[in-house]
């Protein structure tokens, strides 16, 4: 009876210490991390420090040719998570990649997310996938929705879209109209026959403004009409109007060198697919650095010619999720406790760049180092 009491008394004499330790220790309760936005790891196993994402596994109800060279997806599931317009999922693939797909389909309809995907011929292997393997009946896992594309009020929009670009602009077409707010919008492709959801576009009810009479809904197919006249569908937007431009890099970057020739107070809102055409790079005077892993107590060397997360992969953390390695996805984003970090990504805000970045381009500013939080 003795010994059971003195065991009693040790255990107990145990909690309480390792209840004052836990109390003292800067890192407990410890931070949350956001969840990875998408990426690549080894199945069945995560990084040290950061949680598991919110994940869900859906049905394909319905697998259609949308245009040429463009499947439509719908996945069903139970009790999905609200959406807004300009927002993304993260589709795991069977081997393990993940992508990023616009939701495409009618937030006002629960119980089903639409993605849609170009097969990109020379791409990394992703859209084949999608085309190749994913068919009704089939399973997938995906994460999200997250919105980085968000429709903002405003007193008229001016929607400019490019080929798949039409995927995230399609559902603010549909909330613009519900809401009553004037709304244009242009729509180009290569050819019809590759435009996907040109029918329910050109079919949406009152495609001209009640006001001037005027087609609020143009297509420009280029085999057929020649390149769309981005200069005349700015010149003819109302004036503080906001402009929603999703497509290929040269469209946006066509459209934001001609939006501050358009009506006064026009303010351009673009979601790429990929990089921009002069994404910030390298100087070449890069020097070597140190990145203190706070959670895991480790410190990593990084190479004047290494990414930080080829670094942290090599090195210490083999799970680490990425995406485009191009600064432009978000899928590596993580916490800086300290340090000066030279940002050159073309995603984060200024807020979101005070206590993040990305760390497939990023680096710390000179040799003085990085804290991260992992």
């Amino acid at each position: 009876m003795r010994t059971v009491v003195v065991v009693a008394a040790a255990a107990l004499a145990t909690r309480r210490a390792l209840r004052r330790r836990i109390k003292a220790s800067p890192l407990w309760p410890m931070p949350a991390l956001e969840e990875p936005r998408s990426g690549r790891g080894r199945r069945g196993r995560r990084s040290p420090g950061r949680p598991a994402a919110a994940a869900r596994r859906l049905l394909i109800a319905e697998r259609t040719e949308e245009a040429e060279g463009v499947v439509r997806l719908r996945l069903e599931g139970e009790q999905l998570p609200a959406w807004e317009p300009g927002a993304h999922i993260d589709l795991v693939l069977p081997s393990g990649t993940v992508r990023q797909y616009s939701l495409c389909g009618d937030p006002a309809e629960p119980g089903s997310y639409t993605i849609a995907t170009r097969l990109i011929e020379d791409g990394r292997g992703g859209s084949r996938e999608v085309h190749e393997q994913l068919h009704a009946g089939v399973e997938v896992e995906i994460r999200g929705p997250r919105n980085h594309f968000p429709l903002r009020d405003g007193p008229a929009y001016l929607f400019l879209a490019g080929g798949i670009g039409i995927t995230p602009i399609l559902p603010m077409v549909r909330q613009a109209e519900r809401a009553g707010v004037p709304w244009q919008l242009l729509y180009a492709g290569r050819s019809r026959a590759s435009m996907p959801f040109l029918e329910e576009i050109e079919g949406i009810q009152g495609v001209k403004d009640a006001a001037s009479g005027s087609r609020r809904v143009t297509v420009v197919a280029e085999d057929e009409d020649g390149r769309p006249d981005l200069a005349a569908a700015l010149a003819g937007a109302p004036a503080h109007a906001a402009v929603y431009c999703c497509g290929p890099g040269p469209l946006m970057d066509a459209v934001a060198a001609l939006l501050p020739d358009g009506p006064e107070g026009l303010t351009l809102h673009t979601e790429r697919f990929a990089p921009a055409a002069t994404p910030a790079a390298s100087s070449g005077d890069d020097v070597p650095f140190e990145v203190e892993l706070r959670r895991t107590g480790r410190t990593v060397e990084v190479a004047a010619d290494t990414s930080v997360l080829r670094a942290l992969r090599e090195q210490a953390l083999p799970d680490l999720p990425y995406s485009c390695e191009q600064g432009f996805c978000g899928t590596c984003q993580q916490p800086v406790l300290a340090g000066e970090v030279d940002h050159r990504d073309q995603l984060l805000t200024d807020a979101e760049r005070a206590d993040s970045l990305l760390i497939c381009v990023s680096r710390a500013r000179g040799n003085g180092g990085l804290v991260l939080d992992l």
